[in-house]
This record gives structure tokens, sequence and C-alpha cells, in this order.
């Protein structure tokens, strides 16, 4: 088991991210970095009956200036909650325990926090909880250089590379003929698995 780690922040995080924190005792959140476009940060995916997709909440800096991850504030004059939960709603509603924790989401969500890191932190808080993640969540105090450590994984988890740890296969809401689909947040996993999933973390 890994002391500490170095995690980014993460939007609804995959299943791999959540796994990694399961594994560790500590999981120190980077807040000072400068923002990252096309990143979990931000942004996660869901298993849909057409596949894939991709849910992003909008932000009001960072996608052309250099701010602080701590700073990045969320765009509400998109309709991005309705969306999503939409989303959500349609891709699991028939998943074996999406009614014991939709409510939940969807109340993080419609909370509208200012701050993309304090949503994602709640929406996180949420999820360990559920899943019976034991790790003590904590914030970076100041920015640490990227580090050939093995404990750093901030710009190791992303959905433009392969996952670094492949997911154990389980049920799906949806089968497509090229079989279990990886790379999605860990609500797939806790509405179709509930009470279940540590076991595939």
């Amino acid at each position: 088991m890994a002391e500490t780690i170095l995690v980014s922040t993460a939007y609804l995080p995959p299943v791999e991210y959540v796994s990694l924190l399961g594994d560790s005792d500590v999981a120190l959140i980077e807040r000072e970095e400068n923002y990252i476009k096309q990143t979990y940060r931000n942004r996660c995916y869901i298993l849909s009956a057409n596949g894939a997709q991709m849910l992003t909440v909008p932000v009001l800096e960072g996608s052309f200036h250099k701010t602080a991850i701590k700073d990045i504030r969320i765009d509400y004059s998109k309709r991005w909650q309705q969306v999503h939960l939409r989303a959500i709603s349609a891709a699991y509603r028939s998943s074996p325990y999406f009614e014991f924790y939709y409510d939940d989401i969807e109340r993080v969500i419609l909370t509208n926090p200012k701050f993309l890191l304090d949503l994602n932190f709640e929406l996180l808080s949420f999820l360990i909880s559920a899943l019976k993640v034991n790790v003590d969540i904590k914030y970076t105090a100041h920015f640490e250089p990227a580090a050939n450590g093995k404990n750093d994984y901030r710009y190791l988890i992303s959905p433009k590379t392969a996952g670094l740890r492949n997911t154990m296969q389980y049920r799906q809401t949806f089968t497509f003929s090229s079989g279990f689909v990886q790379g999605l947040s860990v609500i797939d996993l806790l509405f179709n698995m509930g009470t279940d999933s540590g076991v595939f973390l």
C-alpha cells in the first residue's frame, strides 16, 4: 500500500483513480497547478446505449490563461447540470443500484459550487464514502514539480492515454460487441455493482 499519492482533481473520476485512492493511506489533491484542458479535471465518461459518452463541466477561466486549478470557476451560463443529470439518468436508471445513489449525486451537482475544485471534492467525498474507500484526502499546500516518483499520478491518469491499470470486468448496463468498456467514471461501477463495488477497485 502506498503511504501517500499525489493526484489531480477529477470530476466523477474514472475507476482507476478511485482504485489508486483505495491502495493509499493519504491522497494529496493538487490545487496549485495551472488548469489543464481536456483532462479528467472537468470531464468524465459514462456508458450510454450508444457507447462511451463524455460529460464536461464548462469553466469560465483557464482555457486561454494560466490559471491555478484552485481558481477555476464553473460556468453556469451553460445548462450543464441538466444535461449531465439527464444523461446519467438515461444511461443508468435501469441499473440495479441507480435509485440508491443517484439522488446524492444530483444533490451535489445542484449545490452550485462556485469553483470546480469544490464540486469535485464534494462528489469525491460522497463516492469514497459510498464505495467504502478508506483514504485521507488532503490538498497540496504548494505546487510540486513533476517528479519521477512512483506515487505521482497527476499527469498519468488521462482520457488521452491508456489506463495505468485495467479495471476488473463487471456487469455493465449496456453490452457491446467490443466487450467491456474501460475508462468510465466510477459511477458506472457504483450503479451496476452497488455494495459489491469494492471488489472491483
